[in-house]
């Protein structure tokens, strides 16, 4: 729809009523600010919505990987051509062999349920970019030294250097029953990977301490497996799930973290369907302004019918004005809901700050920041669902102002 250059003149002449119309200013602009805000919560809610999905998973799949293969009673004897057979699999880009297992420890009279993790070499370096305090090469087979996470840390007041007392339950029997196991370990490096359950929990150590510690000899728990594509993890698993079938059982991080994940989802359409809402409420106002509009050009529009003006002039005109505000509003909208995006985590602090409340607690949120991540297709389904709805509004005032009578209006006059 191409406007004359007469067309797009009435129509930048009525985006902005003179004098003596305040109160139709007065609408347009509080179309124009509904516009902007229904865009920006959208886009800021669906950005943190997605944000927290992508870093749930990024950090739970960069501790326990897309999947894991666990043997029945804990213990994988044949450890070693299980994890080549795995390895060879298609769409598995990686395997290694992984101890887990909860235990306790105890620090100066403190004591704390943890999680412990036996990994390789390979994976244990990979958590170097984590590091807050200390050095992960000091975890090597034989030197008595662990990492732990910075909320564990804390928790018990601990610092690198500090020896630790991990106790297994599962001990030695002697004559007089089984005494639990106490093994002192140094701590060689603290580390933080933003989810709070994770770090106030875990304490990793070489495969190697973690069979002496549990006294299973040269056995492991289970298979930490990395595939090609986290969403196509059940695909690529099903085939080793069937192999492995009576030795051991597979798990994706979709079945383990199925509770969060799906309430995810579930909590993202739900807040998407209702934040269109405001979408349609804006769409209304700009039909309101425009309906107000049309009511106080009525004189002027029959006068540029009596001019020569055609219908579908006035409807163009009318059309344009409309949409002009929808789009001012949209585009308004994205640079506030970017800025907002930009600045979220001291915008948080500020907000709790004031009212005096911790707005992001990690024990409840999981991860310590406020998370983004916006989707460029999703902020054009948002930007395309704003500019449609403004020009369905924009239609029954203007098919309203292209049917007035000049005969009619002028008559009077």
């Amino acid at each position: 729809m191409f406007l004359s250059p007469f067309e797009w003149t009435i129509a930048k002449r009525y985006l902005w009523p003179g004098k003596g119309e305040g109160f139709i200013k007065l609408v347009a602009g509080i179309s124009i600010g509904v516009v902007m805000l229904s865009v920006a919560m959208l886009v800021i809610v669906m950005s943190v919505m997605n944000g927290f999905r992508a870093e749930l998973l990024d950090k739970i799949v960069g501790l326990n990987g897309h999947a894991i293969v666990q043997a029945y009673g804990g213990r994988l004897d044949n450890w070693e051509s299980v994890l080549e057979e795995v390895r060879a699999s298609d769409g598995v880009v990686d395997a290694s062999p992984l101890i887990d297992q909860p235990l306790l420890i105890t620090f100066n009279g403190r004591a704390e349920a943890v999680v412990v993790r036996g990994n390789t070499q390979d994976d244990i370096a990979e958590l170097s970019d984590k590091v807050v305090m200390g050095d992960i090469a000091r975890l090597q087979p034989g030197a008595e030294q662990v990492a732990i996470g910075a909320r564990l840390a804390e928790n018990i007041g601990a610092s690198v250097g500090d020896v630790i007392t991990v106790i297994n339950p599962a001990g030695r029997s002697t004559p007089f029953g089984t005494v639990p196991r106490q093994v002192g370990y140094e701590i060689g490096a603290i580390f933080e990977v933003g989810l709070y359950d994770y770090d106030g929990a875990f304490i990793v150590m070489p495969i190697p301490q973690a069979q002496t510690l549990l006294l299973t000899g040269d056995t492991i728990g289970m298979i930490e497996v990395t595939t090609e594509d986290a969403e196509r993890v059940n695909e690529i698993m099903t085939p080793i799930a069937e192999r492995m079938a009576g030795i051991a059982i597979v798990r994706t991080w979709q079945q383990i973290n199925s509770s969060i994940f799906e309430a995810l989802q579930v909590e993202r359409v739900a807040m998407f369907f209702a934040l269109s809402f405001m979408v349609l409420v804006a769409a209304f106002n700009i039909l309101s302004s425009l309906v107000m509009l049309v009511r106080a050009k009525t004189r002027d529009i029959a006068i540029m019918r009596t001019m020569g003006a055609g219908r579908q002039s006035i409807l163009k005109i009318f059309v344009t004005t409309g949409f002009t505000v929808g789009a001012i509003g949209t585009l308004a909208g994205l640079a506030l809901g970017g800025l907002v995006l930009t600045f979220r985590q001291p915008i948080v602090e500020f907000i709790g700050l004031i009212t005096g409340q911790e707005l992001w607690n990690p024990e409840v949120r999981f991860l310590t920041e406020l998370p983004a991540r916006t989707d460029p297709w999703e902020v054009f389904g948002i930007v395309a669902l704003a500019l449609i709805l403004s020009f369905l509004a924009t239609l029954y005032p203007a098919l309203k102002a292209a049917n007035t009578d000049p005969v009619q209006v002028l008559r009077y006059e």
